[in-house]
């Protein structure tokens, strides 16, 4: 067959834009998942707290607010959410409110936190959410929530027990759920609430503790653990929790010292005490605890000194990593105690980056509102040796907005996004796959929220 001039040039102008179209088609945006962040800025009714939420673009990692969103989150205070695994439900646990309408709650009385609950939200088409049903935690002071796995059981942690320090004379002696679980001279506690998720409607069902009865000889409905919970973490069939040896007086709680490990049942959602007892882990300022497929993190807020080539750097700041033994039993690493980046203080929360070569550490910096020169995100190499050695990345540490309470990386594992509770904003970078440097991104790396945050998550389903 043969052309014309024109036809000629008609064709090749056809295979031009084919080639521009196919070219362009490659770096074509769409969105590869959703952050959303809760946050203590009050809906527009009542006192409740907001859930805001953005897409996350593939190619450029900027954040576009999702429609229809921010909502409310059901309560006051909301302090972590979770999704669970098929991303068809998100559970939010709102806080409450003391006597004074604050969120700094702690014991009982004045100060103990008022209307607490958990919301359960459904995950619709373009990431909305709608509000479906309201549950409650059996304790007083719940701030800490996740679900296992297989996203069959949920998991609450309330800083003090129903019956903590109010017991009832058994012979003689005085007695209550602490003590029954924790030995006879705790009568002070707090105590774990766990729910059976049902997986077609997300509704919440408490799980009966099956070691423990009420003085009417029924079972109790959570599972105590020891005073001053600080944090918890589920790893396998064992759930950790971290507690201190003083009672708080204000939020967020510090000062864990121990674990406490419970063995845990998939099958029924029950927790049967270990036969290990509590172990001390040497350290004060303990504020969070950290799990990951190979090595357990506990985040230590006190200074460690170290020394290289006859040089010592103290760090304000450390991280313990442990691998997991029999029972529940904490096993220092032989690479020992790592320090915190020396310019930055107050680690909050860890993550493990997914292909497994680098750990990035959020940390708070000081309370304060405005710069922080002590916010930021302290990045590490993993070694391939057994002891997963953590050696510092070169370009850290890297800038972030001022008191970051959570750290995430996206589904694409292209991005990681942290949220700030002073300045009110989110921090994106992008990840170098090679150095685990984290980039600026294209056009902006900040993104305003609409008042302080407390916690995010990424959502993967985007369909």
């Amino acid at each position: 067959m043969k052309f014309t001039k024109f036809g000629k040039a008609l064709w090749m102008g056809a295979l031009s834009a084919a080639v521009v179209f196919g070219v362009t088609s490659c770096v074509q945006s769409y969105t590869v998942g959703f952050l959303y962040v809760t946050g203590t800025v009050t809906a527009s009714t009542g006192s409740n707290g907001i859930i805001s939420g953005y897409k996350i673009d593939h190619n450029t990692g900027l954040l576009t607010p999702i429609n229809g969103l921010p909502v409310s989150s059901g309560g006051a205070n909301p302090v972590r959410a979770f999704l669970t695994n098929s991303s068809r439900f998100l559970y939010v646990l709102n806080r409450g409110a003391n006597a004074s309408g604050s969120g700094d709650c702690y014991g009982t009385g004045a100060n103990e936190c008022e209307n607490s609950n958990i919301v359960e939200f459904a995950v619709g088409g373009n990431a909305i959410l709608t509000p479906q049903q309201t549950f409650f935690s059996q304790g007083v002071n719940p701030f800490r929530l996740f679900a296992d796995s297989s996203g069959g059981y949920l998991f609450v942690l309330d800083h003090d027990a129903p019956d903590s320090g109010v017991t009832t004379l058994v012979n003689g002696v005085p007695t209550n759920s602490c003590t029954q679980a924790l030995g006879p001279s705790t009568t002070t506690c707090g105590d774990i609430t766990v729910f059976k998720i049902d997986q077609t409607t997300g509704r919440l069902s408490l799980i009966e503790n099956a070691q423990v009865t009420a003085a009417n000889g029924q079972p109790i409905t959570y599972f105590p653990v020891p005073g001053s919970p600080v944090d918890f973490v589920l790893s396998g069939n064992v759930l950790l929790t971290l507690f201190g040896s003083a009672a708080p007086t204000s939020y967020p709680y510090t000062g864990g010292t121990s674990v406490f490990p419970y063995s845990y049942s998939s099958n029924t959602g029950q927790l049967t005490l270990s036969q290990n007892a509590s172990q001390t882990l040497g350290i004060s300022q303990g504020t969070a605890i950290v799990g990951s497929p190979t090595v357990m993190y506990v985040l230590d807020n006190e200074p460690i000194t170290t020394t290289f080539n006859s040089a010592s750097t103290t760090s304000p700041s450390q991280i313990l990593p442990y691998t997991l033994g029999s029972g529940g039993a904490l096993q220092a690493e032989a690479s020992g105690v790592v320090p915190d980046d020396p310019t930055l203080a107050n680690p909050i929360y860890l993550i493990v980056e997914q292909k497994g070569r680098f750990v990035y550490v959020a940390n708070q910096g000081n309370n304060a509102i405005g710069p922080n020169p002590e916010s930021g995100i302290a990045a590490y190499f993993i070694s391939n040796s057994p002891s997963w050695e953590l050696s510092f990345i070169a370009e850290e540490p890297f800038g972030t907005g001022s008191g970051p309470q959570c750290i995430v990386e996206d589904p694409s594992s292209q991005f990681i996004y942290e949220a700030n509770e002073y300045d009110s904003t989110v921090t994106g970078r992008v990840i170098d796959p090679n150095t685990g440097d984290l980039n600026s991104m294209r056009v902006t790396s900040t993104f305003k929220l609409e008042g302080p945050a407390t916690w995010c998550l990424v959502n993967g389903r985007t369909s």
